[in-house]
């Protein structure tokens, strides 16, 4: 197309979620008919939580709690949030959720999923907020706060979306760090547990 031929009407805005969808690869580095696609998402989400941005904690400082209940569900829990903006009312990322920009991993994982809930606590107050993928299905709601501060997102994946995939059994094989991680220290955690055969527990420590 000539150069002049570019113009407004010749572009297309793709929003986040769609774009995630539709580029996994971006987010995960593996494309949606690599049977891999569920583990990687995991990975993406707790690497992100362990290594956040520099505006929340340094990399390899937070306590990081993943817990895996199907082939297709995770939760990953931190101790590390960010609540509350000026006016005393959840800060909101994307679509109004409780997924924020610093949490950029989180939120491509929802944009795949069935469905998530996000959990957000600090100072003695919480909020809580289901998504349909990556659009809330209502304003963030109050409730009882744990102690301390902490952030827990639970994942549905797409079940029509994922196909046959499946989060991977061999914990020890998860990578948490990424390529580019060059830290050999840290005083932060990953604890990876696996729920789904009740007879064997399975749990994963790497730091």
């Amino acid at each position: 197309m000539p150069e002049s031929d570019y113009s407004l009407a010749t572009i297309t805005v793709v929003q986040f979620d769609a774009f995630v969808r539709k580029r996994p690869a971006m987010y995960f580095g593996v494309g949606r008919q690599d049977p891999r696609l569920a583990t990687r998402v995991l990975c993406a989400v707790v690497g992100h939580a362990f290594h956040p941005a520099t505006r929340i904690a340094a990399s390899h400082t937070p306590h990081v709690l993943a817990e895996i209940t199907a082939d297709l569900a995770f939760s990953v829990a931190d101790d590390q949030a960010d609540l509350l903006t000026g006016q005393g009312v959840p800060k909101l990322g994307y679509y109004d959720s409780l997924l924020t920009t610093d949490r950029l991993s989180s939120a491509a994982a929802a944009a795949v999923s069935a469905q998530t809930v996000v959990e957000v606590w600090r100072d003695g107050r919480a909020f809580r907020q289901t998504l349909i993928g990556l659009q809330p299905v209502a304003p963030p709601a109050e409730f009882p706060a744990p102690a301390d501060a902490g952030t827990r997102v639970a994942y549905v994946l797409d079940a029509g979306y994922f196909g046959s995939a499946a989060i991977t059994t061999h914990l020890a094989s998860l990578d948490v760090h990424g390529p580019h991680c060059t830290s050999t220290t840290a005083s932060g955690t990953v604890v990876i547990r696996d729920h789904r055969d009740r007879s064997r527990p399975n749990e994963y420590r790497c730091a």
